[in-house]
């Protein structure tokens, strides 16, 4: 669970490879969360999936704190 700021908190739920989409939000944003290695092998630096649990104002510079579920724990799987 990530609380962002007073109010919002998401569920993480799986991982996801950025897509197209992410451009609506910011041009160019694709670009920047996937490059290549030295090998030239495609590496992601974001892409998850998750699920608002309570909304809110988010705001730039908000602190964000994660909470672990109750054990016992298992990798996310990709969607």
């Amino acid at each position: 669970m990530l609380r962002i700021g007073d109010e919002a908190v998401v569920e993480v739920t799986g991982l996801r490879n950025p897509c197209r989409q992410i451009d609506g939000f910011r041009r160019g944003l694709l670009k920047q969360v996937v490059g290549r290695d030295a090998e030239g092998h495609v590496r992601y630096r974001a892409g998850v999936m998750g699920v608002v649990r309570m909304g809110g104002v988010v705001r730039a510079g908000d602190a964000i704190s994660v909470e672990l579920p109750d054990g016992p724990h298992r990798a996310l799987e990709r969607v």
